[in-house]
């Protein structure tokens, strides 16, 4: 790609960008997606925590 060309990522919402990082991590390492969805599922706990301790 030159400097002139866009990814069409280059102007997505912060949360897509990340979203499309991690999919990329779990399938270059080749999670199996019941790991990866159980390790979510403990990543998604620990942030809601850390967002209600911050409403407090």
């Amino acid at each position: 790609m030159t400097e002139q060309e866009k990814s069409p990522l280059d102007d997505a919402p912060a949360d897509v960008k990340l979203a499309v990082d991690l999919i990329y991590l779990l399938e270059t390492n080749e999670i199996e997606p019941e790991v990866a969805l159980s390790a979510l599922k403990m990543v998604t706990k620990d942030l809601e925590g850390k967002i209600a301790a911050k409403s407090n």
